[in-house]
Parts: structure tokens; C-alpha cells; sequence
């Protein structure tokens, strides 16, 4: 837990360069196994498979956001346990309602930079906009959750390629960490790949359902007409006994 949370660490505030060193803690197998999630992500994360996506998305949630607002309202001493309890709460939830993750997701981050702008009243600035942003979340949830995959596989895919890599191509791999810019606007292209293929060649999951029931009915329709075909010959066979 430790190593997760050393990981993490940079992702609590605006540091580029420490987000990119994230690769540094995979082996070269796990950043194969990173790559392959991202990639899969990237090409199916905002549909059914959202809900495997929203549980681990609550984690990373509660880790970076949860820990900062605990000490905001003064509770700086237990900052890692509520962190921590957190996390798992939202881990759980994320699971069992992805629309949760969405909502924390979206919610929490506008929350903050409203409270930033509010000052020393950041409550007055945090919570109206942490509700409201939550709630256009839900509301949106297709394209947000698409949106969430989207960012989250595009950075994976990039870590994972960087520690699968680290072994075979050093020093390409070391410039990109050296020059996070180009390692953000990499990922940023595969999410905005991601993100233009799910939202627009993939159907939703409401549709995907739909075309598989018609499928499944058409095939079994298919098949009851062959059945009656077949006793409809095999009578007329008999008749013809007769």
C-alpha cells in the first residue's frame, strides 16, 4: 500500500513530471498487463464494461481528492485512514453503481477549483459546485463515463507502453519521461481516439442490448420456421405414403 501510495503522490496536486514517473513503479510485465487494460479502455470502457472501470476509478479517486479534503476540514491528523476508508467506500460503490464514480469524478475536481476561487470561504465555493457538477455528471453519465475511460485508458496505455519498453528502448523511453508535455499530448491523442470511437462507431449500451435480443429472436424465429418446415414435409411425405 505504501508503494501505491508513493505512486499516486503527484497526482494529488499539478505535477506533469511526477504523473509520468508513474511508469517507474511497474515491472515490464505489469506494464504489459497496464497497456492491454488501457487499450481495452480505450476501445470499451464507457460501455458494459464501465463497471469493472468504475470500481478501480473510485479507488484512484478516493486516494488523490478524498485525503486533501480531509485536511481542508480539519481533519489533517487522520488525513491517511479517511483517505483510505474512503477509497474503499468508493471502490465498493463503483461496483455496485458506476453513476457514483461518475459523480464523485466530476463532482469533486469542480468542487475544488470552485473552492480555490472562493478563498478563505471555500466551503461556499466547494459544495454548490461539487452537487451541481456531480449532478451534470449523472446526467451525462454516457459521454462522461466515455470521458473517464477515455482519459484513463489514454494515460494507462502510456504508462504501460513506457514500462514495457523501459527495458528495450531506454533511452526513447526516458526522453518522453523527461518531457512530459509530449508524454501527456500522447495520451491525450489515444483518449481522443478512444473517446471519438466509442461515442460515435460503438452503440450505446441500451442499443448494443437491444440489437442482441433482436439477434437472439431472430435466430430462435429462424429456427422455428426450419422445425416447421421440417414436420410440414415429413407430414406431407406421409401423406404421400398413403
Amino acid at each position: 500500500m505504501e508503494t501505491v501510495l508513493r505512486a499516486l503522490e503527484p497526482y494529488k496536486h499539478f505535477d506533469p513530471a511526477g504523473w509520468v514517473n508513474l511508469f517507474r513503479f511497474f515491472p515490464v510485465w505489469a506494464g504489459v498487463v497496464v497497456a492491454l487494460v488501457g487499450v481495452g479502455l480505450l476501445f470499451r470502457g464507457g460501455g458494459l464494461l464501465f463497471r469493472a472501470v468504475a470500481g478501480p476509478l473510485g479507488l484512484v479517486i478516493g486516494q488523490i481528492w478524498i485525503g486533501p479534503l480531509a485536511v481542508r476540514l480539519g481533519f489533517q491528523a487522520m488525513q491517511q485512514q479517511i483517505a483510505l476508508g474512503a477509497s474503499a467506500l468508493l471502490c465498493l460503490l463503483g461496483f455496485v453503481m458506476p453513476a457514483s464514480t461518475v459523480f464523485f469524478g466530476f463532482g469533486i475536481p469542480i468542487g475544488l477549483m470552485a473552492a480555490n476561487l472562493a478563498g478563505p470561504d471555500w466551503l461556499l465555493g466547494f459544495v454548490p459546485a461539487f452537487i451541481i457538477g456531480g449532478a451534470v455528471g449523472v446526467v451525462l453519465e454516457r459521454p462522461v463515463s466515455v470521458l473517464l475511460a477515455s482519459v484513463a485508458g489514454g494515460w494507462l496505455t502510456v504508462m504501460g507502453l513506457m514500462a514495457a519498453l523501459s527495458g528495450v528502448a531506454s533511452g526513447l523511453v526516458e526522453r518522453l519521461a523527461g518531457n512530459w508535455p509530449a508524454a501527456v499530448s500522447v495520451a491525450s491523442l489515444f483518449a481522443v481516439a478512444g473517446f471519438g470511437y466509442q461515442i460515435f462507431v460503438l452503440p450505446p449500451p441500451e442499443k448494443a442490448s437491444q440489437l442482441k435480443r433482436e439477434k437472439a429472436m431472430a435466430k430462435q424465429a429462424a429456427a422455428e420456421k426450419r422445425a416447421l418446415e421440417k414436420r410440414w414435409a415429413n407430414y406431407t411425405k406421409d401423406e404421400g405414403k398413403e
